[in-house]
C-alpha cells in the first residue's frame, strides 16, 4: 500500500473543511434567496391579479362581447400596465382561449392561450404560479391566473405576469459576490490551512529523522521538545527509548566484548552451532585447531567447514539426545596428526530472567591432547628406559657379586676380572645418576629464576671444551678444528655451555671413524649465535630425528651402551641451550655424518 506524506493530507483536508461548507452555503443560500424572491414576486402578482378582478369581471358580460367592449378591456389592461411601477403585464383571457386584453401586446396578434399551463389552473379553479418563457415577449416569466366568475360561472380569466429575468440577474450577482467572499476566505483558509499543517508536520519531519539517526545507530543527540504537548510528549518518549537503548547497546556491546575477550584468551577451542548444525561462533583457539577462518566461517554448515566423522557424529548425538556427551577426535595436518578430546553439550537460550530458555543448539569445547598423549608416551618411554637403563648395570653388579660368593673369589685371575667389570659398572651407574641430577638441576633453575648470565667470549669456552675432549680424542686419532673469531661475545653461562659443548664433542668423537676430524665452529648473524658440531660418522635416519634430544632415546641401543653412552648427553644439551632461551638441533645424512647446532640469543 502506498504510503503518503501527512502535510498534503493536512492540507487537503483543511481546504475541504473550508470549501465545501462554503459551497454548500453558496448554493443553499442563492437557492433560497431564489425560492424566496420567486414567492415575493408570485404573492404579489397574486394580490394584483385579485385587486383588478372586480373591475375586469364589471368589463366582461355574461354575454358575446362586442369588438366596442373588447377594445375598452385591451385598453384597461394597457393602461393598468402602464401605470405598474414592477412592470406588471396583465392579460384578460375568454374561456374559448380568445384575448381579449394584454397590456403589453397587440391582441390581434396574440394566439389563442387556451392550451397554456396557467389559463388551464384557472379555468379549472386552480391559481398556481408558473415560470415559462413568453412567447410574445420571449421573455422567462412568472405567471399567475386566476378566474373571473359571476354567479358561479367563470366567464374569463384574468393573468398577471411579470419578468423574472430582473431577479436572475440579482441572484447572480448576490452569487458571484458571495464566491469572490468565498474566494477571499478559502484563500485565507489555504494560508491558514499551510502555515497550521506546516506547523503540525514540520515537527514530525524532525522527530523522524532523528528516528533515523537512533535507527543508524547515533543515539547521542536529543530530540527537540517542540511547544504542542502531544509532540513534546512524543519527543521525550524517544529521548528516553533512545537513552535507554544506548544503555543497553552499551552492555550488550560490554558482555560481547567480554565473551570474546574470554573466548580469545582460552585455550580450549570453543564453537557453537545451532539446532540446523550452522555454525554461531567459533573462537580464535577453535580456527586455529581446525585450520579455518573464524569470520569466514561464521553461518556456514559444521560438515562444510570440518569433514570429521565423529565430530558430526558427536553434534548429531547431542541435538538428539539433549544430553552432553564427548569424545576424542583425530585431525590431520599434513603427515602429523593431532589429538582433539572433544566435550558437548546443549545450548539454551537465555529466558527472562536470565533463565535457561528453549535449545538453540550446541556448544563443543575442544582440547589439544597432542602434547599432553606425547609427553604421557615420553613418561612411560623414560620411566622404562631409566628402569632398563639402571636394571642393567645393577643386575650385571649383582650378577658379578654373586658369581665372587658363590667361590669365584677364590680364584684371582676371575677375582680380578669381575671386579673390574663390577667398578666399570659402578662407574655407569653413577653417570647415569649424575646426569640426571643434572637434568633435575637445569629444569629447577630454569623454572624458578633462569640461570645466570654473564657476557663473555665464546672461544674461550669452545676452548676450554675442546681442551676436556682432548685425551679422548686422541685415543682415537680424531682431530678437533676449532673456528671461532675471537672478539665473539654473548649472553652466557659459561659453565653449562661448556658442559653442552663438551657433550656433542665426545658424541662427535664416539661415532667418528679413527683418523676422522671433527669440526667446532661459532658464526653469528644479525639474530643469532650458533655453535656447531660437524662430523663424519655413520650418520643417523631421518625418522630418528624429531626424538634424537628425549631422554635415553637411542639409534642403536647396543652400539650406545658399548661405547659407554648414558642416553642423557644430547637431552642435557637440549636444556641447557632452552636455558640459554636458544634451541638445540641436529642434520643427519646416513654414512655421511651428523651436524649438531645450538641456537642462541644474539
Amino acid at each position: 500500500m502506498r504510503r503518503r506524506r501527512l502535510f498534503p493530507q493536512l492540507f487537503v483536508s483543511y481546504l475541504l473543511v473550508t470549501l465545501i461548507p462554503l459551497l454548500a452555503v453558496t448554493l443553499y443560500g442563492s437557492g433560497a434567496l431564489r425560492d424566496f424572491y420567486y414567492q415575493r414576486t408570485a404573492d404579489a402578482l397574486k394580490d394584483r391579479a385579485r385587486l383588478l378582478t372586480t373591475q375586469m369581471t364589471g368589463l366582461l358580460d355574461s354575454g358575446l362581447l362586442d369588438s366596442g367592449r373588447m377594445e375598452q378591456v385591451d385598453v384597461v389592461c394597457k393602461e393598468l400596465g402602464r401605470l405598474s411601477s414592477s412592470k406588471t403585464r396583465i392579460t384578460v383571457v375568454l374561456p374559448s382561449g380568445v384575448v381579449v386584453g394584454d397590456s403589453k401586446g397587440t391582441i390581434d396578434d396574440m394566439g389563442n392561450h387556451k392550451g397554456r399551463a396557467e389559463i388551464a389552473d384557472a379555468l379549472a379553479g386552480r391559481v398556481r404560479p408558473l415560470v415559462h418563457t413568453s412567447p410574445t415577449l420571449k421573455q422567462k416569466m412568472m405567471y399567475v391566473a386566476v378566474p373571473l366568475t359571476r354567479s358561479g360561472e367563470t366567464i374569463g380569466v384574468l393573468r398577471t405576469s411579470v419578468a423574472v429575468t430582473d431577479i436572475d440577474r440579482a441572484l447572480s450577482a448576490i452569487r458571484w459576490k458571495t464566491l469572490l467572499a468565498g474566494a477571499v476566505v478559502a484563500a485565507a483558509a489555504v494560508g491558514l490551512g499551510l502555515w497550521t499543517s506546516r506547523r503540525i508536520s514540520q515537527p514530525l519531519v524532525q522527530l523522524k529523522r532523528g528516528a533515523e539517526r537512533f535507527a543508524q545507530g547515533d543515539l547521542s543527540q536529543k530530540l527537540s521538545v517542540g511547544d504542542s504537548e502531544e509532540i513534546a510528549s512524543l519527543a521525550e518518549t524517544l529521548n528516553r527509548m533512545a537513552a535507554e537503548l544506548d544503555r543497553r547497546i552499551r552492555t550488550a556491546v560490554g558482555e560481547r566484548n567480554q565473551r570474546q575477550a574470554i573466548l580469545s584468551s582460552m585455550v580450549e577451542g570453543v564453537l557453537a552451532v545451532d539446532s540446523e548444525q550452522y555454525l554461531i561462533g567459533v573462537n580464535q583457539a577453535a580456527a586455529r585447531l581446525l585450520g579455518v577462518d573464524a569470520e569466514a566461517v561464521d553461518g556456514r554448515r559444521l560438515q562444510e567447514v570440518v569433514r570429521n566423522a565423529r565430530l558430526e557424529q558427536l553434534v548429531t548425538q547431542v541435538l538428539t539426545d539433549n544430553e552432553p556427551a564427548e569424545d576424542e577426535l583425530i585431525l590431520k595436518e599434513g603427515a602429523e596428526q593431532r589429538l582433539l578430546r572433544a566435550n558437548a553439550t546443549i545450548l539454551h537460550d537465555v529466558g527472562p530472567g536470565h533463565a535457561s530458555g528453549p535449545r538453540a543448539g550446541a556448544l563443543v569445547v575442544l582440547h589439544d591432547v597432542t602434547r599432553l598423549r606425547k609427553l604421557e608416551r615420553i613418561r612411560s618411554d623414560f620411566v622404562a628406559n631409566v628402569s632398563h637403563e639402571l636394571k642393567t648395570p645393577i643386575t650385571s653388579i649383582k650378577g658379578f657379586v654373586e658369581t665372587l660368593l658363590d667361590g669365584a673369589m677364590h680364584q684371582p685371575e676371575d677375582t680380578e676380572r669381575f671386579l673390574r667389570i663390577v667398578a666399570a659398572q659402578s662407574d655407569r651407574l653413577n653417570e647415569i645418576i649424575e646426569d640426571l641430577l643434572t637434568l633435575s638441576r637445569l629444569e629447577q633453575d630454569t623454572q624458578r629464576a633462569g640461570i645466570s648470565l654473564q657476557r663473555g667470549r665464546i672461544r674461550d669456552v669452545l676452548e676450554a671444551a675442546v681442551g676436556v675432549c682432548e685425551l679422548k680424542a686422541s685415543e682415537k686419532n680424531v682431530a678437533v678444528k676449532l673456528t671461532c673469531d675471537a672478539e665473539l661475545r654473548a649472553e652466557i653461562n659459561a659453565a653449562m655451555l661448556e658442559q653442552a659443548v663438551v657433550n656433542l664433542i665426545s658424541n662427535a668423537v664416539k661415532y667418528s671413524p679413527e683418523g676422522a676430524a671433527v669440526l667446532l665452529e661459532a658464526t653469528a648473524d644479525l639474530s643469532e649465535l650458533v655453535i656447531r658440531v660437524r662430523d663424519h660418522g655413520c650418520g643417523i635416519g631421518l625418522e630418528h630425528l624429531p626424538r634424537l634430544f628425549e631422554r635415553f632415546y637411542r639409534v642403536d641401543k647396543a652400539r650406545s651402551r658399548k661405547l659407554g653412552g648414558t642416553g642423557l648427553g644430547l637431552a642435557i644439551v637440549k636444556h641447557i641451550a632452552q636455558a640459554h632461551g636458544g634451541s638445540a638441533t641436529v642434520e643427519s645424512t646416513p654414512d655421511e655424518g651428523s651436524v649438531f647446532s645450538l641456537h642462541l640469543p644474539w
